[in-house]
């Protein structure tokens, strides 16, 4: 029996059309996962060019985790390769992507053992990111240089977002909301000109706005305060494990007793951090 105008079968193209939709459902998550997974592997020719390419920051960035791979693979001809690219390392802590300085901070901290990342870390101290700071401050631990020390303290307090420039607040968050960097809290409006959005250098949960909603603020004041995230925390004691001082005991222990929120581990680094540093504070005080 021929079939009806109404029950015609589907025509080939459509089957064609559903399963090109198909594949791209499966390649571009693919094709996501290659472009932004730092741990697919680089040649050398790769990374030459990442180095060059001011278009491309992440290639960057994703060429300096291959070079931290190479520093701590088990083989050693592997690490030796490393080493050549140490002055595209150094090179990049100059850089003026945000991302690819904290990232290359992070690598010289992989090779505790080479006096010129030691040197090129101290200046980044003073960068003017936050998390490039902080990178620096926790890769010098392992050169044994406490240089860093108030930076890495700073990390386990509230902190004090600035307005990156003058115009109308206009808050999106709310207290309680977790951030990570490069999230956006809120815009500014300013006259003339595009709202402006206002984007974490940290991450953290919202504590408080210093500001209310809609106010007129100035470029550099304080308009957002972060409590610190649960990694920021475990990283900074980690550090104060090591160089930690008395002093610090009194940021330290809150999170040693447990803070709402964080994760068991935070407290467990707290409490062998506090012992470390009373340790060491007893040893020095033995010692004639």
């Amino acid at each position: 029996m021929s079939e009806t105008k109404d029950n015609k079968p589907p025509k080939k193209k459509w089957l064609y059309a559903v399963l090109i939709l198909a594949f791209l459902f499966v390649l571009m998550p693919y094709l996501f996962w290659q472009a932004t997974w730092f741990g697919r592997p680089m040649t050398d020719g790769q990374m030459a060019k990442a180095f060059t390419d001011t278009d491309h920051p992440r290639d960057a960035q994703h060429a300096l985790s291959q070079i931290a791979d190479r520093i701590l693979s088990p083989d050693a001809n592997v690490r030796e390769s490393a080493h050549e690219w140490y002055p595209q390392v150094i090179g990049a802590a100059a850089d003026p992507y945000d991302e690819i300085r904290l990232t290359a901070a992070w690598v010289m901290g992989q090779d505790n053992g080479s006096q010129q990342f030691h040197a090129a870390l101290t200046p980044l101290l003073a960068d003017a990111n936050p998390m490039v700071r902080r990178n620096a401050a926790l890769s010098l631990v392992r050169f044994g240089d406490p240089a860093g020390h108030d930076v890495i303290v700073s990390m386990l307090k509230p902190y004090a977002m600035p307005s990156p420039a003058a115009g109308k607040l206009v808050e999106r968050l709310t207290p309680g909301e977790a951030v990570n960097p490069g999230t956006k809290v809120g815009k500014l409006e300013i006259s003339g000109k595009d709202a402006m959005e206002i984007r974490t250098e940290v991450p953290g949960t919202v504590a408080q706005w210093t500001v209310s909603d809609g106010s007129q603020v100035t470029g550099g004041q304080p308009i957002l305060v972060l409590d610190p995230s649960a990694e920021m925390a475990w990283e900074a004691l980690r550090g104060l494990y090591l160089i930690g001082q008395p002093g610090d005991i009194v940021a330290i222990t809150p999170f040693a007793r447990g803070v709402e929120g964080m994760p068991p581990n935070v407290a467990q680094q707290a409490t062998a951090t506090l012992d470390a540093i009373r340790q060491r504070s007893a040893a020095g005080a033995a010692t004639p």
